[in-house]
């Protein structure tokens, strides 16, 4: 039997983790109509986090939405543990066996990754995708919100303005240098945390310093990128070992469920409704008062008395709009919807990361070990039972940004547009030592190289992309998903940026002395522009940020859908408070961002906005 098999039954011995509960006094009751003052569409990571702030208003009744459950009882143990995040993930491959707790999306045909469809990870479960990711927290540049302000005509959005949400939503626990490696000590600035304020959401640092990362931090720095760059404080060029949405009690998964869920449970004002599919938004005229809802087969109506706040993510929530009759006029009519609004923006706007990566033979030991030996399998479970090991980190360790330096030889045109659209501290790349092998990630069996090696990869991911994708719908009906269009590489400047990143990353490999024989993926031989290119392609990888479909923006922008407040143009008691509402991605792991949306909006309501 397969190691990691071994590994999994061993787990079952901490099923204590997965007890999670929902009192009885928080569960709505399925197939019954109700009313409630804010529906809220979504259980993800904005939308829980929305939910459990507006059930703090006196008087105010909150639903919840979720099309999917508890992830810890659904997914148990694989879904809960850090260092199996990367194990159970979605691969890109459209036949990858999925989870419970996962839409099972796939891609329309993407011209600039040489047609491939691709399996995309989403969250189908209280917490969403923060139930899924790989638990970065990390903050955009001051710089990314300010344009953020900027683009919106709004400076209730830059910096200095947001800096005190992404604080209320969360507490730092130091890094327990007693567990990790002596030679990964971190560097932080406490001042960009402020735990007084009982932020619900624990933000930590393994207990565990990948040995890969040590180097690939050394090998980061021989390009430029020094160390101890703190990533939380409006800065980001530079590497830091990334902060993580750790229980730092148990190493354990955090996500919205697990903090601002959790936080509210008892709050009999706040009422969660598991495997419940919103079908559509209902009107009286173009005011929302309710949401069309299906429970295995039994529909109901969960109506609104104040407003109804969509969650359902940047693949979602325009879905739902559209076949609420909100959305492009002539995609609506295509499909037999009637229009109550036309917003063309809504679907438009598609922003997402993507990486590629090289891999060598390595001679430290890496998460590549775990699958195919038995004792290291077992260790790594003994060394999990006192919260510490390789299982408490998320398969990687050091991250990295940059802006592209001069001797990267972007063309004055790429320069030029990539300045035009980024303020100047807005990295172009970010740099990830991954504790396995890349090579299109397109299911868990990638990793599985039985020969005795330990194998390490780094990756680059393009930050600043300006390329852009859509959503649009299939049908008029929910059940039948989204069109999804990333649009990778579609820009001729996020083609040359991918190039310049891959050869950065060859310099990266060079400097950390740990490689073993030539290069292992792709190879030496790919030494042109042209096959470097070709092979980005074939191997590109979602980091699964996509963002930008219901844009947030003033009325007078065709492409906006929500204004600065997250309200749905055109209409009333509607709004949109996920990532979809970005005007633009913030660089690296946006998942800092989508609690700090949710945390202002609510402060907004609160506040009669």
């Amino acid at each position: 039997m397969h190691s990691l098999k071994y590994l999994l039954l061993g787990l079952h011995v901490l099923s204590s983790q997965a007890n999670s509960v929902i009192p009885i006094e928080n569960f709505g009751a399925p197939g019954i109509d109700a009313t409630y003052d804010y529906v809220v569409v979504g259980g993800g990571t904005s939308g829980l986090t929305i939910a459990a702030r507006l059930a703090e208003t006196s008087g105010a009744t909150v639903a919840v939405l979720e099309a999917g459950g508890l992830y810890e009882v659904e997914a148990p143990l694989l879904s809960v543990i850090p260092g199996l995040a990367a194990a159970v993930n979605t691969g890109t491959s459209p036949d990858d066996d999925s989870l419970l707790i996962d839409w099972n999306f796939d891609t329309v045909p993407q011209t600039g990754a040489n047609n491939r469809v691709l399996r995309y990870a989403r969250g189908k479960c209280l917490g969403g995708s923060s139930g899924r990711n790989f638990m970065v927290y990390h903050r955009g540049t001051k710089g990314t919100f300010d344009k953020w302000a900027e683009l919106i005509g709004d400076t209730a959005w830059s910096w200095a303005s947001v800096l005190p949400f992404f604080k209320k939503s969360t507490t730092l626990t130091p890094p327990d240098m007693s567990k990790r490696q002596s030679n990964a000590s971190i560097f932080y600035d406490p001042v960009g945390f402020d735990n007084s304020l009982n932020g619900p959401l624990q933000v930590t640092w393994p207990n565990h310093g990948s040995p890969l990362s040590t180097y690939v931090e050394v090998g980061l720095a021989s390009i430029g990128l020094l160390p101890d760059t703190d990533l939380n404080t409006g800065t980001l060029n530079g590497s830091s070992w990334a902060s993580v949405t750790v229980n730092p009690k148990d190493q354990s998964r955090e996500s919205s469920e697990t903090s601002f869920l959790d936080q509210a449970l008892g709050n009999s004002k706040l009422k969660v409704y598991q495997h419940a599919f919103a079908k559509q938004i209902l009107f009286s005229g173009t005011t929302a008062t309710g949401v069309k809802v299906d429970t295995f087969g039994v529909g109901y109506t969960i109506k609104a008395k104040k407003e109804v706040i969509v969650s359902a993510g940047a693949f979602q929530s325009p879905q739902l709009l559209m076949v609420s009759g909100i959305g492009p006029q002539a995609t609506l009519q295509s499909k037999g919807i009637s229009v109550l609004k036309d917003l063309p923006g809504v679907g438009q706007n598609l922003m997402d990361h993507f990486l590629f990566g090289i891999t060598y033979r390595v001679n430290v030991v890496t998460a590549t070990r775990l699958l195919l030996d038995l004792v290291s399998a077992a260790d790594a479970l003994t060394q999990y039972l006192a919260q510490k090991g390789p299982l408490t980190a998320p398969g990687f360790g050091v991250i990295g940004y940059e802006k592209l330096p001069a001797s990267a030889n972007l063309s004055n045109s790429s320069r030029a547009a990539l300045d035009a659209a980024f303020p100047s501290d807005w990295p172009d790349v970010e740099y990830i030592g991954i504790d396995g092998i890349m090579n299109g990630w397109k299911n868990a069996d990638d990793q599985k190289v039985d020969d005795g090696y330990n194998y390490g990869g780094i990756s680059a991911a393009l930050v600043a992309p300006l390329s852009r994708g859509s959503i649009t719908i299939n049908s008029s009906k929910m059940e039948d998903p989204p069109l999804i269009d990333l649009g990778y590489l579609t820009h001729p400047a996020d083609a040359e940026v991918a190039v310049a990143a891959f050869k950065r990353t060859r310099q990266a490999w060079a400097g950390t002395d740990i490689t073993l024989g030539d290069e292992y993926l792709p190879g030496p031989a790919m030494d042109t522009d042209a096959s470097i290119l070709e092979y980005i392609r074939e191997t590109l990888v979602p980091v699964w940020h996509p963002s930008g479909t219901c844009k947030m923006g003033a009325s007078s922008d065709p492409e906006a859908v929500v204004d600065s407040n997250g309200r749905v143009h055109g209409v009333k008691n509607l709004r949109v408070v996920d990532a979809s509402i970005f005007p633009v991605l913030p660089p690296g792991h946006p998942q800092s961002a989508c609690y700090m949306v949710a945390e202002k909006i609510a402060q907004d309501i609160k506040d009669g906005n």
